[in-house]
């Protein structure tokens, strides 16, 4: 995920991260100064998901402004062998699992 909080901010004016701040505590959300600078600097590993729903209430935008999905590297690759090759792994085998030959079905375990 690419995290776009200096763009979805910047296209309001805003600029520093006490500035934000501000931003934020006029929409009735109060991080602390770390908090909000950490944010700023960088990718953060994870957001509350009723954070993201004020930081959006604050700048006015979209949770898609603020997080971007990106191409995995070297993930493509693979998923196109995968694909190819089915789910028995080998060129040619079907896409999905084949039920056993005779296979009666196992019953659960009563409760």
């Amino acid at each position: 995920m690419k995290w776009n909080l200096r763009w979805a901010a910047a296209k309001r004016d805003i600029w520093r991260p006490a500035d934000l701040l501000k931003a934020f505590e006029e929409a009735g959300f109060t991080p602390s100064l770390s908090k909000v600078a950490a944010l700023w600097s960088g990718k953060p590993i994870s957001v509350r998901l009723d954070d993201l729903d004020k930081i959006c209430a604050a700048l006015d935008c979209t949770v898609a402004d603020l997080l971007e999905a990106e191409p995995l590297a070297g993930a493509d690759g693979g998923r196109q062998e995968q694909r190819a090759a089915g789910a028995g792994g080998q060129p040619g085998s079907p896409a999905r699992p084949v039920p056993r030959a005779g296979g009666s079905r196992r019953s659960l375990p009563p409760n």
